[in-house]
């Protein structure tokens, strides 16, 4: 971690000593500062600081230099006597702190990161400050304060790549704390067995997750959410599998549905079902359920479409459509399906642009699926092939 542009501190030796080695080194140091040549600079003020070991700013710099360095050992004793010399220099005690903090010394750093992040007027400082803290927390074992700084960088920094990252790090480490936590407390309540089964779906485990989920509700048969997880760990384990596992996640999305008639989710994974089944106006109104209760439903829209345009109602499929589209300007498979509906109302100039965005949109699909592979197929090869 480095600072930008935080040599924030001003003075002038140039009184005491005009003309002499010290304004010399001095304006060296400076100048090689601010062409980030920070070995020069070092070397200048390395040796301005036994000419002037009196003066805290000196210090202060030095720090500064070893800390754009990243020699975090050496900037910490410079930086303690700057503010041995000076205690009111301004931001040493939180550079000071990050040095401590890089150096592991998280107890030690923390109350200067919590002054540098809360109140400091530098903005630079105080993202560093933060990302700092964070860390600190997180070694401390804080973690719900490193969530709460997480969270108000966050907020400061919507759109900083190195915020995001570490928010994103922080959250999944805590994340598989209280997991690791909830295991310990209660291994066999309904919970712990939920999140495991969630955990083996997320890594395409289906039928240990299947096996969970069923033991969720063994114990509390009016769970809501379980039926339609296991429905849907049903159908991926089919598709992995190449088997048919329909029958019977539509059974269990069909409970999840008597136990919460407004779970989208469960209508449009049955609704697909029927479709696909030919069951169409089942299909289609079990669709429009689902759009009930979530109106911006991309996919939803553009299943009751289909079904539609099947049971021949295109005048009534070209409104989802049309929402699909706006609400996903990149989804291919809305472009397709529009085009036939423009085609049979005989609207052949809107046909044809539907279709060309169709065909853009699998071209570029197509060709960022080939770019993967490429990259993994190189990454694959050994070296010097």
């Amino acid at each position: 971690m480095r600072i930008a542009c935080l040599f924030f501190l001003t003075f002038s030796l140039t009184a005491q000593n005009p003309g002499g080695e010290r304004e010399r080194l001095y304006q060296q140091g400076e100048q090689a500062l601010a062409e980030h040549r920070y070995e020069d600079a070092e070397q200048a003020y390395e040796k301005l600081r036994q000419l002037a070991p009196g003066t805290a700013e000196v210090h202060a710099k030095l720090g500064v230099i070893y800390f754009q360095e990243g020699k975090f050992q050496q900037a910490v004793p410079v930086l303690r006597q700057a503010l041995k010399l000076k205690p009111a220099l301004p931001n040493v005690d939180t550079v000071l702190a990050m040095s401590l903090s890089e150096l592991g010394q998280y107890k030690e750093a923390l109350p200067g990161l919590e002054r540098g992040f809360h109140k400091t007027a530098d903005a630079a400082l105080r993202r560093m400050s933060g990302l700092q803290l964070e860390r600190a927390y997180t070694g401390l074992q804080q973690d719900g304060k490193a969530v709460e700084v997480a969270l108000e960088m966050t907020r400061l920094y919507p759109n900083d790549p190195e915020v995001l990252y570490q928010t994103g790090k922080l959250y999944g480490n805590y994340a598989f704390q209280t997991m690791r936590k909830l295991a310990e407390v209660a291994p066999d309540s309904t919970w712990r067995h939920q999140a495991a089964g969630e955990a083996y779906e997320s890594e395409g485990s289906y039928n240990r997750a299947v096996e969970e989920y069923r033991r969720v509700l063994a114990a509390n048969p009016g769970r809501a959410g379980i039926h339609f997880r296991v429905g849907r760990s049903l159908l991926e384990r089919g598709r992995r599998n190449n088997t048919d596992e329909q029958a019977e996640a539509s059974k269990e999305f069909e409970q999840e549905l008597e136990l919460d008639p407004t779970n989208a989710n469960a209508a449009y994974e049955l609704a697909e079902i029927w479709r696909k089944g030919g069951q169409l106006e089942k299909a289609r109104a079990l669709f429009e359920t689902a759009l009930k209760y979530y109106p911006d439903f991309e996919e939803a829209h553009v299943g009751v479409a289909a079904a539609l345009i099947s049971l021949a109602r295109q005048n009534e499929a070209l409104p989802h459509l049309q929402q699909a589209i706006k609400l996903n300007p990149a989804d291919e498979a809305a472009y397709y399906r529009i085009s036939q509906v423009y085609k049979a109302l005989g609207n052949e100039a809107e046909q044809q642009k539907a279709l060309l965005e169709f065909r853009r949109l699998r071209a570029l699909q197509s060709k960022q699926e080939e770019e993967r592979r490429e990259v993994t197929k190189q990454e694959a090869e050994p070296e010097g092939k």
